[in-house]
């Protein structure tokens, strides 16, 4: 992992207390998205579609900063949108370091070289840059060219001015191996503290439904990156636990845990997690907690949960994974995710197309 030890240990500290509390569902990372609107129209985005009364709406500071304290994960992400549109980003972001949380500021960073001085470096602060791969694939990605420039440029300013800098890739349909093993070649030598990597989700609501990367597919792809990295001795520094990338990689068989990461909205707490948006929402962290159906959810039990392996659903299971077993963890760690053999066996799923839910419920044409 690249995570800083100050970090490493605030967040194992949070953990452990947990667990002597008997806590059975926590959040790990806040998702907090306080605005739809965005300077962008990516391909696989589930959230620019909203009508304009929609993206026009803002979470204040106040209602930003009260969600941080209800929820009181040791880690926010701030997605979006496009958080640098939201005029009082930077108050958000200082009542946050004030709380001695971490902050991702996600960003595609075309705002971000006018926005920069509105900040201070801080260890409790990380701009995460977007970007899906290197200039051809990324443009594509984002379906504007010129855009991996600028964000580049922003990388380069950024690190420049002591800021800690990651940068988030989302992988989609037609990637190679080789293809994310140069992207992750470039933004090492860019100098970036991590790279947080996975598989786009198929959103209902993004305008192209080709461009997801489904199934074994994932899996092959993971086992290629990681094999050229093992092969050519890459010192890539992934923000992921080990047990994820053994995940990603087919070695590992788990379940979602979409509680480790609740998210905060304009419409209240997103019903059950940041990428199922048509769900419902609650009033209050605690609702969220105690009235979601939380077993309708998952890979087994949901279509729409079919062939996720977003980290936001996953990276929290295998961080219980770890403190469960740990001589697990560090033996993946040091050796890597496994790349050659058998993958793990998938679990069928507990429902069938068309919302079928046994043999018997299926229709059955016999002609004579």
């Amino acid at each position: 992992m690249s995570v800083p030890l100050r970090q490493q240990l605030a967040v194992g500290s949070y953990l452990i207390k947990q667990k002597l509390k008997g806590a059975k569902k926590y959040p790990l990372v806040l998702m907090l998205e306080p605005l739809f609107r965005c300077n962008l129209a990516c391909a696989g985005c589930g959230k620019i579609d909203y009508p304009d009364d929609i993206l026009d709406k803002r979470l204040s500071v106040q209602e930003c900063l009260d969600a941080v304290d209800e929820c009181g994960a040791p880690m926010v992400s701030i997605p979006g949108g496009e958080p640098l549109i939201h005029k009082e980003m930077p108050q958000i972001v200082e009542g946050i370091i004030a709380r001695k949380k971490f902050v991702y500021l996600c960003t595609n960073a075309l705002l971000l070289r006018k926005r920069i001085n509105d900040y201070k470096p801080s260890p409790y602060l990380t701009f995460s840059v977007h970007l899906d791969g290197l200039k051809d694939r990324h443009d594509a990605s984002v379906c504007q060219e010129g855009v991996f420039d600028i964000a580049v440029e922003a990388i380069k300013l950024a690190l420049s001015k002591g800021f800690r800098v990651t940068v988030n890739c989302t992988l989609f349909q037609g990637e190679t191996p080789d293809e994310v093993a140069e992207f992750l070649d470039y933004v090492t030598e860019l100098g970036v503290e991590g790279v947080t990597i996975a598989p786009g989700f198929s959103y209902e609501r993004a305008p192209r439904q080709d461009v997801f990367i489904k199934g074994v597919d994932v899996k092959n792809l993971f086992r290629g990156i990681f094999k050229i990295g093992k092969e050519k001795k890459r010192k890539w520094k992934l923000n992921h636990s080990s047990l994820y990338l053994d995940f990603l990689a087919g070695n590992q068989n788990y379940n979602c845990t979409p509680w480790g990461n609740p998210t905060r909205n304009v419409f209240g707490w997103q019903k059950p997690c940041y990428l199922l948006a048509d769900e419902g929402n609650a009033s209050s962290f605690q609702e969220l907690i105690d009235t979601t159906p939380w077993d309708k959810y998952g890979t087994v039990k949901n279509p729409k949960c079919a062939n996720c392996m977003a980290h936001c659903g996953y990276e929290a299971t295998a961080v219980e994974d770890t403190l469960a077993n740990p001589l697990k963890a560090l033996w993946a760690s040091i050796r890597g995710p496994k790349t050659s053999g058998a993958m793990v066996t998938e679990k069928n799923p507990e429902y069938v197309a068309g919302g079928k839910t046994s043999i018997s419920d299926i229709p059955v044409k016999v002609e004579s």
